[in-house]
């Protein structure tokens, strides 16, 4: 059986850019490349590329796509991710950039999957209004909070896994060395475990102090971790700290979820969009 391509979208005449005309631009982001399509304000495709997901690349995706018209708008997916570093790039230049949502895989399969194919998506769905959310900036405490929360979270997990693997070890450890350790609470089992002589004890006592000096490493950039996330959380909200119940950490999660631009959260319906709490579906008849 002969199994035919995609077909490709094909390409309009190469034509003169006229810089008084609106473009709009649409995005499909990914982890290398991006690529680039750009559409009339009557929604004519002009042309797309792909770019290099580099500073010279985003630099080169931008004179392109300025070379067809005045840019004022850009639809862009995965802002979050891997469209993250091009919006900032773009909004620097002050180009007003909206988040578009992938096509589901029903829409994909009924016109095709190609990446021109969603970067033109992308930019119809800024142009028909489809398309209406503000990213987050991602540039300022919120963004720090984020990746600090991020290594927070796994150095937590590992240390809860070494810690449950050095208590498995010592089931398995001599009767006495076992009947000293049991009872004693985690800090001080780690403690007294960092600092055996495992020196013709086995190899049972060496994986422990092994593991008990892997908790105590882990413990430590948990410490540094929480500390920079409490300097990043006073430098922007301080007044949060001051709640009762509102700690650090989760001063940190409202901020991150509410992002650098929180006054991309216009009304109570997005704010309840936000927290996932949308009365979708409800009777409007009966109230909040």
């Amino acid at each position: 059986m002969t199994v035919t391509s995609m077909p490709q979208p094909t390409l309009p005449a190469q034509r003169v850019p006229d810089p008084v005309e609106e473009v709009v631009l649409g995005v499909d982001t990914h982890k290398d490349v991006h690529v680039a399509a750009v559409i009339t304000t009557l929604g004519a495709l002009l042309a797309h590329q792909e770019f290099p997901t580099t500073a010279t690349g985003y630099r080169q995706l931008l004179v392109w796509a300025r070379s067809f018209g005045t840019l004022h708008r850009a639809g862009v997916e995965c802002t979050g991710s891997y469209g993250t570093a091009l919006t900032r790039s773009l909004r620097r230049e002050g180009i007003e950039v909206v988040e578009v949502n992938q096509p589901d895989r029903a829409t994909r399969r009924k016109r095709g999957k190609t990446d021109a194919v969603d970067a033109d998506a992308a930019a119809r769905a800024l142009l028909s209004g489809r398309a209406t959310t503000v990213p987050k900036t991602a540039d300022g405490p919120a963004a720090d909070m984020r990746v600090l929360r991020l290594a927070k979270e796994s150095a937590v997990k590992a240390r809860t896994q070494a810690l449950n693997q050095l208590k498995a070890v010592l089931l398995a450890i001599d009767p006495d060395l076992r009947e000293l350790l049991t009872g004693l609470s985690n800090p001080a089992l780690v403690a007294t475990c960092a600092t055996l002589d495992s020196h013709d004890r086995g190899e049972a006592v060496f994986t422990m102090r092994l593991l008990a000096r892997r908790i105590q490493h882990l413990s430590g950039e948990v410490k540094e971790l929480t500390r920079r996330t409490t300097r990043a959380v006073r430098s922007c909200r301080p007044q949060m700290l001051d709640l009762v119940g509102v700690g650090p950490d989760s001063a940190a999660v409202l901020l991150i979820t509410a992002g650098d631009n929180p006054d991309r959260i216009t009304d109570e319906a997005s704010f309840a969009a936000l927290c996932g709490v949308s009365p979708v579906g409800l009777d409007p008849r009966l109230g909040s």
